[in-house]
């Protein structure tokens, strides 16, 4: 049998340490990472790959695509699809900055705590998500709107920048994603007043909402946090938090450490499904939060 071999792409400066090592860890036999890729790059560099094997070897060789934009991740995954030559073809995986594994596994680590803690599940459900331009947020809200919750991406820098990353989302999934302002205190506990779900997807280290904010929130029922750097994103969900009550006692937490276990078995595991494969698989984050739903039960 052909080794496996992964070339890790990327257009930024450095490829993640972090994913390197998941997929080292994996199993792969070689990886080699790529820096500084361009989208126009993807097609000749998919194209050396999948011509140096023989077309029964192209589950051997896998793409992963990485960066920290998934407007732009999910653009090169295109175009390193569209490079195939059937019946030449190859893996791909795409999981800019980590991200579409954490977003899979928090709306699934939400979606259990509803379950176990409401018995209910996310449809219908309100979802304002907190740092709305990054792209746990980005890959959080879509599943959301395809579980049928009313996903609310939330600007800390004003209306428009998570505006236009709703109509991308309505033009790549056909999902209705709302945006609102967050640049204010008054703006947030706004976007909260009429939450049922809070995401929060911002910066280490940033209190996003206080307890005084939360207090806008009569019928939250889980807020889920991100952030494992001090202080926390939503003031009282501490990043061990796996569904026990906060605040009040009405709303569960879901902290970072519960999200983490699960993306890192997320991660791992469709890692280990490209080196299983015997046909070639394309992999994004739909597939990550299926496999983080089997995790989570």
């Amino acid at each position: 049998m052909a080794r496996s071999i992964l070339h890790m792409l990327s257009p930024l400066k450095h490829m993640s340490p972090f994913d390197i090592n998941m997929a080292v860890d994996a199993g792969f036999d070689v990886v080699i990472p790529y820096t500084g890729v361009g989208l126009d790059e993807i097609p000749s560099l998919v194209q050396d790959a999948i011509f140096s094997r023989a077309p029964g070897e192209g589950s051997r060789t896998s793409v992963f695509i990485a960066g920290k934009s998934g407007g732009l991740a999910l653009d090169m995954h295109e175009a390193a699809r569209k490079a195939f030559v059937p019946p030449f073809a190859l893996n791909l995986f795409t999981d800019p900055a980590g991200a579409f594994t954490t977003g899979a596994a928090m709306v699934a680590k939400v979606k259990a705590a509803l379950r176990d803690g409401h018995g209910g599940d996310l449809a219908g459900r309100r979802v304002p998500i907190f740092g709305g331009t990054g792209v746990v947020a980005y890959c959080a809200s879509v599943l959301v709107a395809l579980e049928g919750g009313k996903a609310v991406l939330i600007g800390y820098d004003g209306a428009k920048r998570v505006g236009d990353i709703a109509d991308d989302i309505k033009r790549r999934f056909g999902v209705d994603v709302g945006h609102a302002d967050g640049s204010t205190q008054e703006a947030r506990r706004a976007a909260i007043a009429e939450a049922e779900i809070i995401l929060a997807c911002g910066r280490a280290g940033v209190n996003i909402l206080d307890a005084a904010d939360l207090a806008a929130a009569p019928r939250l029922l889980v807020a889920a946090d991100v952030n494992a750097v001090p202080p926390a994103g939503v003031e009282g969900v501490g990043a061990m938090a796996n569904g026990e009550p906060f605040g009040d006692g009405t709303a569960l937490a879901v902290g970072a450490l519960a999200i983490g276990n699960v993306k890192y078995k997320t991660e791992l595991g469709l890692f280990r499904r490209l080196l299983a494969t015997d046909k070639p698989i394309s992999l994004d984050f739909r597939d990550a939060y299926k496999l983080a739903l089997e995790i989570t039960g």
